[in-house]
């Protein structure tokens, strides 16, 4: 049995994370469901991501990855093999379809894709935007304005003086 959270609370102390608290309410929701091609989710670096998933009996040409906005897709589609001379007796290798969803983070891409011996493998990064990044705002005290506002009033009669 399930315990469901409610996250009324949280809705009303917080700002701007209505998204994720979305989100965790969707995933209390949502039945577990097949959980075939099995994967890995390794992070590799500070903003660097790996899905690594396991799809033996499917080819390159079966497999498609989609990313939109922040949703990765990832869908697999054997296609018809044509009648062989041989007739199963014992099928056990998976190639039927999948589709798998993937919510990604703000400012995640997918930058390569690779498959070989039937595992196939996404790398993601974080790519924060400059005008996102943490910056350094530099603090001048009053102090330092009053000094230098001194200095300039004696240069200031000098020049008065000299004229």
């Amino acid at each position: 049995m399930r315990a469901t959270v409610d996250f009324a609370p949280l809705f009303r102390s917080s700002v701007g994370f209505d998204r994720m608290l979305n989100a965790l309410d969707l995933a209390g929701r949502i039945p577990t469901a097949d959980n075939w091609p099995p994967y890995d989710i390794i992070k590799t670096g500070e903003d660097d991501y790996r899905i690594d998933m396991a799809v033996a009996g499917l080819a390159e040409n079966d497999l498609t990855i989609t990313q939109e906005r922040n949703i990765l897709v990832v869908a697999g589609r054997k296609a018809l093999e044509p009648q062989s001379a041989g007739e199963y007796l014992h099928r056990g290798i998976a190639g039927r379809e999948f589709e798998r969803r993937f919510d990604l983070a703000e400012h995640m891409k997918v930058t390569d894709a690779h498959f070989e011996n039937g595992l196939l493998s996404i790398t993601l990064k974080r790519e924060i935007p400059e005008a996102m990044k943490p910056r350094r705002i530099a603090i001048t005290s009053s102090t330092i304005r009053a000094d230098r506002a001194e200095e300039a009033v004696p240069q200031i009669e000098a020049r008065k003086e000299a004229a």
